[in-house]
């Protein structure tokens, strides 16, 4: 059975359904809550960008808020025609979520029932039979009003393993109703992959033309690798959230359950796995649950190469490269540099960069950067021509803006003021601000000489980020990481690296006006 299986998937690539319960499981994450346009965001993003295939976005009698962030959803899946892909948890409650749901506007309702015995007796203190009656009312009634039904069977991990029976009587019950999906859930995120494998085969030949659903969690840090796992059993659809996000450990990751089921499952979806990191990114920042470093498709570090060995073998024909291009994701490979890059991963990253740099000079840079790998600063190849600067004492590039001078003054009631002198093209332009800060008063000085002597603008500050090196020594490198929105949306990063924050801000702004003025000078046609 498994074999053919097996074949199945690399011989007809079969299609699963990718369901994203960010917006209502993932909300469940401790100290997560987000607000109703957050949500919108968030749903935008993975309809319109993603093309999530369906997307569960909330909880029926949760809150008044809750309601409004469903019918905010609603109305928009409705103007792109995927209304039918919103759904809502609701439950058997006598037709109250069936009604609420209903007045949100949504098609959809993701039913709860217990899919355990020991949940239908010791929760509801009800017999299997009549929880069986009130389902069937539940989803009569739903038909009625229009709505669809999928069916949560929660606890069937633990139903399977001490309970099959029930849940056999419960599908038997439930087969012949208009419920388009059961969907399976290991609640307690209790199960391995073979656990999986042996519960699946057993739902599948008991009822061959269901579809199935499953829904993981990842307190063994196993909801992958089950989900690939009931992939491989035939199931229809898979629940995944963004970053994993989830009550307790949270449940399986949209991006890894993407990349694994297409490159080892040769799977199809329907997701666009170049928006991935823009999706983490933004629930990132709604969530405030930081990405690691090394979560693999998304995290900062997972396409950025170290080892001096590792840079040699790339310049010699790529081979440290897999399937996991960072291009297919929308990034792009980076050659950070420590105490173990070498001369290797230094000279590469100088050449994409541009510079020409004699031996003994690139000797020194590496000393240093192997200095401030012994510290545990990260070196980037956006940082390089800092540390160049620093160690040679001199310029290594002819830059079209350079800052010729500032000032900025902070006194106490009033607001920072910026005098500031650049020079764009070989011509000098001076002009001054005021700000809610000193970064910001300087920029708003720049942004006056671009707007009264070049008659100009530039990208719209998006975000900002500041890396303080351990130990919080006062001459430390700074790294500052801006994020510049340009007019036709794209996104652009510089990086400032300095002992002050902000001159390392600073640095990273002028970085920004060069390559503005880059492609000022040479347009992309």
């Amino acid at each position: 059975m498994a074999m053919k299986q097996m074949e199945d998937v690399h011989g007809f690539q079969p299609f699963i359904e990718i369901m994203d319960s960010t917006l209502r499981d993932g909300e469940q994450t401790s100290g997560v809550s987000f607000l109703p346009h957050e949500k919108l965001m968030i749903a935008r993003m993975l309809l319109r960008d993603l093309n999530v295939d369906r997307i569960e976005v909330g909880s029926a009698r949760v809150s008044e808020g809750e309601k409004e962030a469903v019918k905010m959803i609603c109305r928009y899946a409705r103007q792109i025609d995927r209304l039918d892909s919103v759904e809502v948890l609701g439950f058997v409650d006598g037709h109250v979520s069936v009604d609420w749901v209903e007045s949100a506007g949504c098609k959809t309702l993701n039913l709860l029932a217990k899919g355990s015995l020991k949940h239908c007796r010791e929760q509801l203190r009800k017999t299997p039979e009549e929880h069986i009656s009130d389902i069937r009312e539940e989803v009569a009634y739903a038909h009625s009003k229009g709505i669809k039904v999928n069916l949560y069977l929660e606890d069937w991990s633990g139903g399977m393993k001490d309970s099959p029976e029930y849940v056999y009587q419960l599908m038997d019950a439930l087969i012949d109703t208009p419920v388009r999906r059961f969907m399976l859930p290991d609640t307690l995120g209790i199960m391995n992959p073979l656990q999986v494998i042996e519960f699946f085969r057993k739902m599948n030949r008991r009822y061959p033309d269901a579809h199935f659903d499953f829904h993981a969690h990842n307190d063994y840090d196993l909801a992958v690798s089950n989900s690939l796992a009931a992939a491989l059993c035939g199931v229809r659809g898979l629940h995944v959230t963004v970053n994993g996000l989830g009550e307790r450990c949270g449940n399986a990751p949209l991006s890894s359950v993407q990349v694994i089921l297409k490159d080892h499952f040769h799977a199809k979806t329907n997701i666009n796995e170049e928006r991935l990191n823009d999706i983490s990114r933004l629930v990132e920042s709604y969530s405030g649950i930081a990405i690691a470093p090394n979560q693999p498709i998304i995290g900062d570090n997972v396409f950025t190469q170290v080892a001096g060995v590792h840079a040699d073998g790339d310049n010699k024909g790529g081979l440290y490269h897999n399937a996991l291009v960072p291009e297919r994701f929308g990034r792009k490979r980076e050659y950070a540099m420590g105490k173990t890059s070498g001369r290797a991963n230094i000279a590469r990253n100088l050449k994409e960069l541009g510079l020409e740099l004699t031996p003994e000079q690139t000797q020194r840079v590496t000393k240093r950067i192997t200095e401030l790998g012994d510290r545990k600063e990260v070196v980037t190849q956006d940082d390089l021509p800092f540390i160049v600067s620093d160690v040679l004492k001199h310029d290594v590039a002819e830059d079209r803006v350079k800052l010729v001078g500032y000032q900025v003054s902070l006194a106490y009631g009033l607001k920072p003021l910026a005098n500031v002198k650049v020079e764009v093209n070989g011509m000098q332009y001076e002009g001054h601000s005021s700000g809610d800060g000193q970064y910001d008063a300087f920029v708003k000085a720049v942004r006056k000489i671009y707007k009264e002597y070049l008659d100009r603008t530039f990208p719209l500050l998006e975000n900002y980020a500041v890396t303080i090196p351990p130990g919080g020594r006062t001459d430390a490198l700074v790294q500052t990481v801006i994020t510049w929105r340009k007019d036709d949306g794209r996104l652009m990063r510089t990086r400032g690296l300095d002992a002050d924050q902000t001159e390392a801000a600073i640095k990273a702004t002028i970085k920004m006006l060069n390559m503005i003025e880059a492609e000022v000078s040479h347009p992309v046609a």
